[in-house]
Formats: structure tokens, C-alpha cells, sequence
């Protein structure tokens, strides 16, 4: 395999899903993570000797994305047991941190960096818990400090968790949030991985529901793949077979169901027009958290392009409430 290449055999998304080998599906981690250009090439080293090494040494499965011309970050993706994928990235920031000409340091003897996890959106109320007792927790006993962003990444599902601290931090923090995306991998099926470059020059931040990226990855775990945008859900190749069809859940917040839903039902209505796949939703929250499911049931190619457009509505609705509450204020 390619030092370049995406990890094979390891889900691409999302952080802390299963494996889509069968052996021991439940304990194994796959746990990705946005370097730059120049890290990567650390990563990798020269004619891949460092990540060839990374892989003797913990026995993960490792790898970085191809190059992509004019973009500046790539995705690192480690797989392996939750031990083990934390060893690697201890290991991996050591050796950036030691590749630094001036590294950052708040001490004389421990050395501080960061590492920029991809986190599913459906996995980071995992990971934070209830009133942030969680993610406290993690901080606490990995001496490591993390930062949580708010917004997906474009044309993704996925969100940043940012480790901050010295190596041994941040690996044991990794190893604690391994443990708790296997804990609860359930809630990561159906994650539309991100991809650094798609839709950035034209959509920037925000996703658009028709110029939706064809590159996330199918939901039997196969390994991301860019190709032209699948065919209207109108034409006659995307008829669905049975054989073919897959099971999504996401959850959605229940002051956010309506605006998915519609006047009428018209929003849904066309969201699963446009995309093909059959959507249902919950009547009542499945939870403590008030959330509603949502499950969508399609191709894989059709049930990425329900998710998108689920979650482009839902960045819509967000943005009016935004605005609605900005001129409200200028009001008073």
C-alpha cells in the first residue's frame, strides 16, 4: 500500500465507528485526524519509512489522504484497537513536536502541541456528555486540554475536537475518547466524512444541497472514493435494488424537527424526492437528550444525499434563528 494512500480496510468515517472487517468489530477503533501539508510528510517520511515504522511498532493501520493541488490539509487515519491507535498518535505528535525547529512550550520540560480529531456530530454528545461531565473528566485525568467546535466541516458531518497538550496527554486523552466512540459506535453510522477541498472554493463554511461531494464514503465502510455526483433520483439507474438498500439513524434535535419537516410536510417531502431514499421519523424522543430519530433507508449513494440535505436544512434553519434573534436585538 501507497504511504499516501487512505488506510484500506479501515471504515474512512466516522471517528470511532466500527471496522468493516468482521473480526472483532466492536473493539476496533478508526480514529482520523486534519494535518497540514507539512506534517504529513513528517507522518509519512521519506519513501513512507515513518509510517511504515508507526505500523511495526503499534500494529495499527495507518495512513494519509493523496495530495489534493491547492489545498493545504490532509486527513491522517489510524485504525486499530484503542490502545494501540493511541500509542500511534502519541508516537505521531512526538515526532512532530521533535520535527519542529521551535516547538511551543509552556515549560522548559514538557513540550505542548495539538492534534485536530474528525469526530462525528452524532458522537460528540458521547464525548462531552451530559453538562460537559464528560469531556471535564477526560481533560482531568489526561492532564490534556480539548476544544470542541461547534459548526460541521464542509460537506461533512464531522466536527473538530481539538487535543491540546504534551504528547502523553494527548495520547491518553485519545485512548478515553476512543473508549467512549465504541461505547456508543451506534450513533456513528451513516457519518458523511470530510474532505478537505470539497466545496471550499465556492461554498466555503456552508454546504449546498445540490453541489453535495460524491467523495463520502459508502455506508458499508469501503474506502472514500472521488467520483462524478450519482444521477438524479428521477433517471432510471437509480433504481434501487433490495439487495442494495441500507439503514441510517441520526438523531435531531426536536425544536429543529419542524423546520425539517415542513409546512404540510413539504420539506421532507422533497428531501426524500431529491434524494431517493425513504425517511421516517420518530414520534417522541428515543432519549434523555429530547432528540428525535430519523431513519433513513436507501442506496448508500442515495442516503448520503438525504444526510446532506437533512443537515443543509438544518445550517439553514440555524442561520434564520441566528439573524431572527441579531435583529431582534438591534430592536431593543
Amino acid at each position: 500500500m501507497s504511504a499516501e494512500s487512505p488506510v484500506r480496510h479501515a471504515s474512512a468515517s466516522p471517528a470511532g465507528s466500527r471496522s468493516s472487517s468482521p473480526n472483532n468489530a466492536h473493539d476496533t477503533l478508526t480514529l482520523r485526524a486534519l494535518v497540514n501539508t507539512k506534517e504529513a510528510g513528517v507522518i509519512i517520511g521519506k519513501g513512507g519509512k515513518n509510517v511504515a515504522d508507526l505500523r511495526e511498532q503499534t500494529g495499527v493501520r495507518a495512513g494519509v489522504s493523496k495530495v489534493i493541488p491547492g489545498v493545504h490539509e490532509r486527513v491522517l487515519t489510524v485504525g486499530g484497537s484503542v490502545e494501540a491507535v493511541a500509542k500511534a498518535y502519541n508516537l505521531i505528535i512526538s515526532q512532530l513536536v521533535s520535527s519542529s525547529p521551535s516547538p511551543i512550550s509552556l515549560s522548559s520540560s514538557s513540550p505542548h502541541t495539538s492534534i485536530r480529531l474528525l469526530i462525528s456530530h452524532n458522537l460528540m454528545g458521547t464525548i462531552i456528555g451530559r453538562s460537559g461531565g464528560k469531556i471535564k473528566a477526560i481533560q482531568d485525568a489526561s492532564g490534556a486540554r480539548m476544544v470542541a467546535s461547534k459548526e460541521m466541516l464542509p460537506q461533512s458531518t464531522e466536527r473538530i475536537v481539538e487535543v491540546q497538550g504534551a504528547p502523553d496527554s494527548i495520547g491518553r486523552a485519545i485512548e478515553e475518547i476512543g473508549k467512549c466512540l465504541l461505547e456508543d459506535w451506534e450513533r456513528g453510522q451513516g457519518t458523511v466524512p470530510f474532505h478537505p477541498g470539497a466545496g471550499d472554493a465556492t461554498s466555503g463554511t456552508r454546504r449546498s444541497a445540490n453541489g453535495y461531494s460524491a467523495g463520502a464514503r459508502k455506508s458499508n465502510g469501503d474506502v472514500a472514493r472521488r467520483s462524478p455526483p450519482p444521477p438524479s433520483p428521477h433517471s432510471p439507474t437509480v433504481a434501487q435494488s433490495t439487495a442494495n438498500l441500507r439503514t441510517q439513524n441520526i438523531s435531531i434535535p426536536s425544536d429543529m424537527v419542524g423546520c425539517i419537516i415542513g409546512r404540510s410536510g413539504s420539506k421532507i417531502t422533497e428531501i426524500r424526492r431529491l434524494s431517493g431514499s425513504k425517511i421516517s421519523i420518530a414520534k417522541a424522543p428515543h432519549d434523555d437528550t429530547g432528540e428525535r430519530m430519523f431513519t433513513i433507508v436507501g442506496t448508500p449513494e442515495a442516503n448520503e444525499k438525504a444526510l446532506f440535505l437533512l443537515y443543509n436544512q438544518l445550517e439553514s434553519e440555524k442561520e434564520r434563528r441566528v439573524g431572527r434573534e441579531q435583529q431582534q436585538q438591534q430592536e431593543e
